[in-house]
């Protein structure tokens, strides 16, 4: 069963960003709920004709409304942002 999240940010803080880690929002909205989420696969496709997918996994969770963090293979672009993952 696979479900979408959108792609929020890249986890960061003040003078550092780590482009390899994203937070997700699953649609959760508790932090016991998006626990359940860890260890789970995370793809995005790319858009257009020549299709190509950059795989992570999730985890941790990111505060307590229910969002993740997912770390990816690789960096995404910045046009990924806002865009849907597949999480299976």
């Amino acid at each position: 069963m696979t479900q979408t999240a959108k792609l929020i940010s890249p986890r960061r803080g003040r003078h550092t960003a780590y482009h390899y880690q994203y937070i997700l929002d699953v649609g959760l909205t508790d932090r016991k709920g998006a626990e359940k989420m860890l260890g789970k696969s995370v793809e995005w496709k790319t858009p257009g004709k020549k299709v190509k997918a950059i795989k992570g996994k999730i985890t941790r969770v990111h505060g307590g409304k229910g969002k993740v963090v997912a770390q990816f293979e690789k960096g995404l672009p910045g046009q990924s942002m806002g865009t849907a993952v597949a999480v299976a």
